[in-house]
């Protein structure tokens, strides 16, 4: 006899919203920040045509256009920082901001070029942090941390943050990140062996370690061993200064998981085993960039309620836009990677040998998929709104689609970084 099939649990989203309250949603209201459409545009119209996507619901371009009309420039919590005019004498090379081609068939939101002031700032402070701050890298990446541009990054990625101090968050986090990347993982002395170790060690620079009194002073100047977990001690306490206690524990979460996903690829390097296709998006549902839009309310100055971050279909959103996002690094990133040592996988790479496909084919099959995702993501964020319109909730999913274009936006620029395979 068959196993009965089990009951699907029933949505707690309208209560969840319901139980903040008028107090909340008053709250909520006040923390609400007029954002500039940087996501509700048309997509990109590439040189191939692209699947056509579903049009956009009115609860989607809500989310996107946010609070607007005479007086709305009064709910923002923190008002926009004012920075001075940017130089004439950018502070990265001419490369990162060229403007780069789109590839063709992608489905994407174009967004405008970011503040220059605001990356100006962003870029000198964080290369500070860097040097003098961290001692992060050796005087001959310098040309490479500059290359990577990352204060267009994230200044692109949120639109909304009320002063360069909260951008600051997101930036130190993201640098830090790729430095755990750089040394432990990738072609800047990274190796699968071990890898897990270093991780683990590592990661306690984000969750501190409680131990006895005996033991506490090794592990306290542990954190100053090496680069990475140097980056990521300094990059939290700042965080901790501007987040909630339920917000540094969504990203310590959320850091697990990426953390995780490193570890199944490293599995797969010392087998050398290319995984199925679905086995290698299920790593990379974890080895992605959900941490960073996960804290789009911090870098905000505002909270989205720990309840309402937890419910299923909020954890949906944030999977699909950060699955998203990463087979655009994968796209993107392609021929960079074929050029660095040994097998590197990517989610062309896998569909070529599991699906027995030229690599202009698995290629385009890889766009395919990014733009399944995409659509998914748009549709299940415009549900998402209309099930549970609580300011913090239309606001947040604003912050995360901000960051998805902003994303993207990024990887076409960075022309000092990617540059795409001939395959059109």
């Amino acid at each position: 006899m068959p196993a009965p099939e089990p009951t699907l649990p029933r949505s707690s989203l309208p209560e969840a919203a319901s139980s903040f309250g008028a107090r909340v949603l008053a709250d909520a209201a006040a923390r609400a920040c007029d954002i500039k459409a940087a996501t509700g545009g048309p997509p990109g119209t590439p040189s191939l045509p692209a699947p056509p996507a579903p049009a956009p619901g009115p609860d989607l371009e809500r989310i996107l256009r946010g609070p607007s009309g005479l007086g709305t420039a009064g709910l923002c919590l923190t008002p926009r920082e004012e920075l001075p005019t940017a130089s004439e004498t950018p502070s990265e090379p001419s490369a990162a901001t060229a403007e780069g081609m789109p590839i063709p068939g992608l489905y994407y939101h174009p967004v405008p070029e970011p503040d220059p002031a605001r990356v100006e700032e962003v870029s000198r402070r964080i290369k500070s942090w860097a040097l003098d701050e961290v001692s992060l890298y050796p005087d001959d990446w310098e040309e490479e941390f500059d290359g990577f541009s990352v204060g267009r990054y994230m200044v692109g990625c949120h639109p909304d943050a009320p002063t360069v101090d909260h951008l600051m968050l997101a930036t130190r986090l993201m640098v830090a990140e790729n430095a755990v990347d750089d040394y432990y993982c990738e072609d800047h002395g990274g190796s699968p062996i071990g890898l897990g170790e270093r991780l683990l060690l590592a990661h306690t620079a984000l969750d501190p370690l409680y131990t006895t009194k005996e033991y506490q002073p090794q592990w306290a100047k542990s954190l100053h061993a090496d680069a990475p977990r140097r980056a990521y001690r300094s990059a939290m306490e700042y965080f901790l200064q501007m987040g909630s206690p339920a917000q540094a524990d969504r990203f310590r979460h959320d850091m697990a998981r990426l953390h995780l996903g490193y570890l199944a690829e490293a599995a797969w390097a010392q087998q050398d085993h290319v995984p199925e296709v679905w086995e290698y998006l299920a790593m990379r549902q974890f080895n992605n960039f959900r941490p960073c839009p996960t804290i789009t309310d911090t870098v905000g100055g505002y909270e989205l309620p720990a309840d309402l971050h937890a419910q299923a279909a909020m954890q949906k959103v944030i999977a699909l836009a950060g699955n998203a996002t990463t087979i655009v690094n994968d796209l993107y990133s392609y021929t960079k990677e074929l050029k660095s040592p040994g097998l590197h996988l990517n989610l062309p790479v896998v569909i070529a040998e599991r699906e027995g496909l030229s690599d202009q084919a698995a290629y385009l099959k890889s766009v395919e998929v990014h733009n399944d995702l995409m659509h998914d993501f748009e549709t299940q964020a415009a549900a998402l709104a209309a099930a549970c319109p609580v300011p913090n909730v239309l606001r947040f999913l604003r912050g995360v689609a901000a960051w998805v274009d902003g994303n993207h936006h990024w990887h076409q620029t960075n022309t000092y970084r990617y540059s795409l395979p001939d395959f059109w």
